[in-house]
């Protein structure tokens, strides 16, 4: 019994979505599903479809494109409207969400809680010289503009960082209450980087705004965390940071991954710890 990771799916390709016929069946295992599997309920219900029946248990957590305001059965649903939406579709089929009681997972390398969370981006990634009001104007400069910008609505909060911030304290608040009820190690899992240490992004070094919160900087060591999944960068890689193990699980769209290998190829390992076969997905994830 085996615990995977995947995100960034992003089944509104065609070739990711037809991808998916090619993940194995793995019956006795739970597969997390990092955020970003598409932006539509329609693209979740594909997702569930293809891989509800072969694994024993799913865990979701949306990303930022799951956020996109979209037409869900002629009712245009947006922010967290969108979210209670896809919270109820996952419900549905039998998936795990930030909503749900946090499971124990109790399969190799256990026990550990396993804690999917839903905790945005505030802007505050980005350097110390710039204000939080001048963030988007310092990305554009380098022609960045996140589509977060205009496709996430947050209504009836005032902005993205003020609902970021709600979250930030209710999901601090669980962990609070948690970690004082035991002392089981956890299983942090959130779209969005938990640490700016951990942002690769080469191509793009002005996206981080939309990258999280330096909020969570400390999380893994104040929550007991073994392990921290992530996505949203398109990254794939393992990193270490105060004997925490940070492993960002993303897919991403077809340019990012190695189709000849294949989907199936790219499922994290996360528990037990898979050495060499995080160093062969760093490999493929640098190729991507």
């Amino acid at each position: 019994m085996q615990l995977h990771a995947l995100s960034d799916l992003h089944v509104g390709f065609s070739i990711n979505r037809a991808a998916l016929a090619d993940i194995r069946a793995r019956p006795d295992d739970w597969l997390i599903l990092g955020g970003d599997l598409g932006e539509t309920g329609d693209h979740l219900r594909a997702v569930f479809a293809a891989l509800v029946p072969r694994f024993r248990q799913l865990i979701w957590v949306p990303g930022n494109h799951e956020l996109w305001t979209s037409r869900e059965h002629g009712q245009l649903l947006a922010g967290p409207a969108k979210y209670d939406h896809l919270v109820d579709l996952c419900r549905s089929h039998g998936v795990l969400t930030p909503e749900d009681p946090w499971p124990v997972w109790t399969g190799a390398g256990g026990p550990h809680r396993v804690v999917p969370m839903f905790l945005l981006w505030d802007r505050s990634m980005r350097p110390d010289t710039v204000a939080e009001a001048d963030a988007v104007k310092w990305a554009a400069e380098d022609g960045v503009l996140s589509a977060d910008e205009f496709r996430i609505e947050p209504d009836p909060y005032p902005s993205v960082p003020a609902w970021s911030a709600a979250r930030l304290a209710s999901t601090a608040a669980r962990l609070d209450a948690a970690c004082a009820a035991d002392d089981l190690p956890t299983i942090l899992i959130n779209h969005w980087p938990l640490r700016e240490d951990l942002i690769y992004l080469p191509r793009l070094p002005r996206y981080t705004p939309w990258c999280g919160t330096r909020a969570t900087a400390d999380w893994h060591r104040r929550y007991r965390a073994a392990v921290v999944v992530t996505g949203h960068l398109h990254t794939r890689r393992t990193d270490w940071i105060d004997g925490v193990r940070f492993e960002e699980v993303s897919l991403g769209y077809p340019r990012h991954w190695r189709q000849e290998v294949g989907v199936d190829l790219h499922l994290r390992t996360i528990m037990p710890e898979q050495t060499d076969n995080h160093a062969q997905l760093r490999h493929i994830g640098r190729r991507g």
